[in-house]
């Protein structure tokens, strides 16, 4: 899909505040709010917009531990890959899960409610899947940064 600079523009808006109304959209690139309307549901019918979504802080929702958990596969075999990838999906405690190149086969964003949850987790998730040959965590001590936004160069447009 071809991208101009208004489709430059609205997506930077509303990767920062997706709450903004289709007026006050156009008022700010310089298109109507019926332009602004189709551009959006344009870019969301072509996956240029995945989803529109809250950020919610995990401490407000009882959820105060998050974990980096990287993970090595028995094999790397296709069938096993996706069946993983699958099981990613599923578990809400995964927050983000990527499939990497390294050492390691997968990188997940894992939260919990306490240690003993995690255990909990763990045990459930990693140890009861024999296709997991291990997985080593790093609890995060402090989140600087949360969002999904992507710089957008309107120059390259």
């Amino acid at each position: 899909m071809k991208l101009d600079r208004f489709d430059a523009k609205l997506l930077a808006l509303v990767q920062t505040d997706n709450r903004m109304g289709s007026e006050e959209l156009g008022a700010i690139v310089g298109l109507s709010a019926t332009a602004v309307q189709r551009r959006l549901k344009r870019l969301r019918a072509e996956g240029v917009i995945e989803a529109d979504v809250a950020i919610v802080h995990p401490r407000a929702v009882g959820r105060p531990i998050a974990m980096f958990v990287s993970v090595s596969l028995e094999r790397e075999r296709a069938d096993i890959v996706d069946r993983f990838k699958q099981s990613i999906r599923q578990t809400p405690e995964v927050m983000n899960g990527y499939y990497v190149t390294g050492e390691t086969d997968f990188i997940l964003i894992v939260t919990a409610r306490s240690m003993e949850d995690y255990e909990a987790f763990t045990r459930k998730f990693f140890y009861e899947n024999p296709d997991i040959k291990g997985f080593k965590t790093m609890v995060i001590m402090d989140r600087v940064k949360a969002g999904f936004s992507v710089p957008i160069d309107f120059d390259e447009l």
